[in-house]
């Protein structure tokens, strides 16, 4: 019998660079975000200091101003674009400019529960510069990508969505020039079939947008004032109240009155904005783009992320649950990230139709939360199969189950060791 734990745990061993894990090998060569959030609560599961170093890793590449970058270049390599030399950051660290979604408050909360749990003596003292570095974060999304206030933060760049090339973008990156300051060179395609990869049209726009940035030397006022893309977000939001929650509870574990207080107020505040982005016909949650003022009516699996941070009542929780029976009816394995019948939909490109783990994961904790422990199960089942079925590949094709991208990815395998504990 086959030995998936073993699996899951020697590719994260295969992947690790030194305290940091790369999502694979070359095609990601570097340290990820959101990825090693991921990571960090897999590694949880068997080795908790090894779970730290990764957060700390990470942090590592933290800018003056709170935001924790979405790449952090710890080490050269030359099979990635775009590399240092196209962000043009000026840090000690080497990183990208840009963020990805804040799902390090929920894993720094998972790795102190499991500290506390095996009886690590100092778990405290680990737990709070990371708590520092989190909060830090946390104020900057609200100060940087939500000035006004309204409860939502805003993205600038489709990549800081981690749904890269999601049909939720097509409007407004349609509004964003091609042309390009910096030589476009795809190496991905290399590495990755290109029928699973974004388009070109795609990267010469993420690169318009990156030359944009660089050229108001990242400073987040003039960015926000300058850019041609700007969504407020409701997968990014949820994941952000989600970790303000996690924040909130560790807050007062550590006795830090005044942080749980400001958490607590934050959260209210991104609570209500999301409940007010329900659109009942949809029967989804929708984004909005701040240029054009106008929902971002596409669907995607971003529709369903709010149930991780919101206690629905039965009316929406009911309607939100049939629009995700829908799309996942008659399919190979489920959840995708744009349904079938949509237009827009591509089983094996990216972020266009695909199943990935690590949103099943969050989608199941949704689920859970909100009491609907049935669809829960049958996701964790589906995604749990998925792997061992065709391995740890990046994400799924939802009409075959044919793993794509990436192969030995370290989320999925940290996806897999949480899904699998959980069971147990």
């Amino acid at each position: 019998m086959t030995d998936f734990i073993a699996q899951a745990h020697a590719i994260l061993k295969t992947n690790d660079r030194g305290g940091y894990t790369v999502p694979t090998d070359r095609l990601y060569p570097f340290q990820w975000n959101w990825d090693s959030a991921f990571v960090a609560m897999g590694f949880a599961a068997y080795d908790v200091p090894r779970a730290y170093r990764e957060l700390e890793r990470l942090v590592e590449g933290q800018w003056a101003d709170g935001m924790i970058p979405h790449i952090v270049f710890h080490a050269p390599s030359d099979s990635y674009f775009p590399g240092p030399d196209v962000w043009r950051t000026s840090h000690i660290i080497a990183t990208s400019g840009i963020t990805q979604p804040p799902v390090f408050g929920m894993a720094l909360k998972r790795v102190h529960d499991a500290a506390i749990a095996s009886g690590l003596a100092n778990a405290a003292d680990r737990s709070a510069p990371l708590f520092e570095a989190a909060l830090r974060w946390h104020r900057w999304w609200y100060a940087a990508r939500d000035p006004e206030q309204t409860g939502l933060v805003a993205l600038l760049h489709p990549w800081e969505s981690g749904s890269d090339n999601s049909p939720a973008w097509d409007i407004a990156l349609a509004r964003v020039p091609t042309t390009t300051e910096t030589a476009v060179v795809r190496k991905d395609t290399g590495h990755v079939d290109q029928a699973m990869r974004p388009r070109d049209e795609d990267y010469r726009r993420f690169i318009h947008l990156v030359d944009t940035y660089a050229a108001c030397d990242w400073d987040p006022e003039r960015q926000w004032k300058a850019a041609p893309f700007k969504i407020a977000e409701v997968q990014t939001t949820a994941i952000l109240l989600k970790s303000g929650e996690e924040l909130e509870r560790l807050a007062v574990v550590l006795g830090r009155t005044e942080e749980a207080a400001e958490l607590r107020q934050l959260n209210t505040l991104s609570r209500k904005a999301l409940l007010a982005q329900w659109r009942p016909h949809l029967r989804r949650f929708v984004s909005r783009d701040l240029i054009s003022q106008e929902d971002v009516e596409a669907p995607t699996q971003a529709g369903f992320i709010p149930l991780l941070a919101l206690d629905l009542d039965a009316d929406i929780l009911d309607a939100a649950c049939a629009e995700m029976e829908s799309w996942a009816k008659g399919l190979a394995v489920a959840f995708p990230s744009t349904p079938q019948a949509f237009a827009g939909f591509e089983a094996k490109r990216y972020w266009r139709g695909p199943v990935w783990g690590v949103i099943n994961w969050l989608l199941i904790a949704g689920l859970r939360r909100n009491g609907r422990s049935e669809l829960a199960e049958r996701l964790r089942v589906a995604t749990v199969q998925a792997v061992e079925q065709q391995g740890f590949a990046e994400y799924f094709d939802p009409l075959t189950g044919e793993g794509c991208g990436g192969l030995d990815f370290s989320w999925t395998a940290a996806v897999y060791i949480e899904m699998t504990r959980k069971a147990a």
